[in-house]
């Protein structure tokens, strides 16, 4: 059984320990310790049996649009539904707070497809994001994700 918690200061060893991979290859963005303190309250952990097998943010970049980001699943947890119920909880939140619309950036564009986020033109980002978080990235400029996004269902 998969139970979701919000992320401590505590948790960020073994976050950096399980996007290590990903990180390497440049799926995911590195991010320092301090940035994720700094993000902490943002991160939703997925856990089995006390052990961390996947995280998500919900970023927020304005009073109108927020980010699912750094979405990562231990690959034996991988398609059991791990991903899926972490970005429901983040656009939950995401309802919560106001927002009305959650963009990502991914390699993986179906499985948010799957979700009813729909398909942008990167050309459509706010500037923050690119200055911010693209140019960090080792891909950068050449980027292949693939920009989505969802609306929320906020009552105004």
């Amino acid at each position: 059984m998969i139970e979701l918690t919000k992320a401590t200061l505590h948790d960020i060893p073994a976050m950096q320990q399980l996007v290590t991979e990903e990180v390497r290859t440049g799926v995911i963005l590195k991010r320092s310790d301090d940035e994720l303190a700094t993000n902490i309250r943002s991160y939703v952990l997925a856990r089995a049996e006390g052990y961390l097998v996947g995280y998500t943010a919900l970023h927020i970049h304005s009073p109108r649009l927020a980010e699912i980001r750094s979405l990562i699943v231990d690959p034996t947890f991988r398609g059991q539904s791990v991903g899926r119920q972490m970005v429901m909880f983040a656009l939950d939140e995401g309802r919560d707070l106001g927002v009305k619309e959650a963009l990502v950036l991914t390699y993986v564009p179906d499985f948010f497809r799957k979700l009813g986020f729909e398909e942008i033109a990167k050309e459509s980002l706010p500037e923050q994001k690119i200055w911010a978080d693209c140019i960090q990235c080792i891909h950068f400029p050449v980027c292949n994700e693939t920009a989505l996004v969802i609306a929320l269902d906020v009552e105004a």
